[in-house]
């Protein structure tokens, strides 16, 4: 997965164009002009080339909750991080997020997490995804459509990583792959600042899955069992600028207060 990080949205370092031992030898310099255009082909080709999910990568934890258990019987919360020193993946299965993924500077600046719970809603299984695009510190702001290009980008190689390191199960319950998959993406920009239906799971691990900006039905306002879990393991607040959005997450019941944009 490529990350988010700053380097690679700002140069690291700037280098000087020439040695301050300067050379007569035109080749030595022609080879150092050289070395560098490929180094800088390397970045481009990561964030303009496929995204391709390696599995080796990946490192996978369950953190109590049974790998074959229906998510209807528990919540179910993916926290899914990326390291930019060894380029690996962690991905926790959980009951909520895993906040120790999270912490440290790192992460506040980055801000490349991806979580994702299953829900049942009216008696149907979907998958919601939630990605932070901008809101909290300024790089993130300015940056703000190309980070929600990346995540797009991405996002297929992150479900794919779910699948794959939740496979006992999707293969135990292998309808859960007909499941709806809702992505939010949480912006203090109202362009980024929405909600997409990726649709089924199979569908949305592909680059080329089709995708639409709409919302997912509403959990009942009454306590029912068609209904799970009552409040998301995801406190990430979300509110939508466009019309057929207000009302929508007031009548969630899953205990999101009104969010604040510099606390995205």
């Amino acid at each position: 997965m490529c990350s988010l990080s700053p380097s690679l949205l700002l140069p690291t370092r700037l280098k000087p164009g020439y040695s301050d031992k300067r050379s007569n030898n035109s080749l030595l310099v022609s080879n150092r002009r050289s070395k560098r255009k490929n180094q800088s082909i390397v970045p481009m080709a990561r964030l303009f080339g496929p995204a391709i999910f390696e599995s080796s990568k990946l490192k996978v934890l369950f953190l109590g909750v049974d790998e074959q258990k229906h998510p209807p019987t528990l919540p179910r919360t993916y926290t899914l991080t990326h390291s930019d020193i060894t380029a690996k993946l962690t991905l926790a299965i959980s009951h909520s997020i895993n906040n120790s993924q999270l912490q440290g500077w790192a992460n506040r600046i980055y801000r490349d997490e991806v979580v994702a719970e299953w829900k049942k809603v009216k008696g149907k299984m979907s998958l919601h995804v939630h990605c932070h695009i901008s809101g909290g510190h300024f790089l993130l702001d300015i940056f703000a459509k190309f980070r929600y290009y990346i995540f797009c980008k991405e996002l297929p190689v992150v479900l794919k990583a779910i699948v794959y390191g939740d496979g006992n199960l999707l293969n135990n319950y292998p309808e859960l792959q007909e499941a709806p998959v809702w992505v939010y993406f949480h912006s203090n920009v109202d362009e980024f600042n929405r909600v997409e239906c990726w649709g089924p799971l199979w569908e949305a691990t592909s680059p080329d899955g089709h995708r639409t900006q709409s919302l997912p039905e509403t959990q009942c306002k009454d306590e029912c069992s068609c209904c799970f879990p009552p409040v998301s393991s995801i406190p990430w607040s979300h509110s939508l600028s466009n019309e057929d959005a207000k009302g929508y997450y007031g009548t969630q019941g899953e205990g999101m207060s009104t969010p604040n944009p510099e606390k995205l």
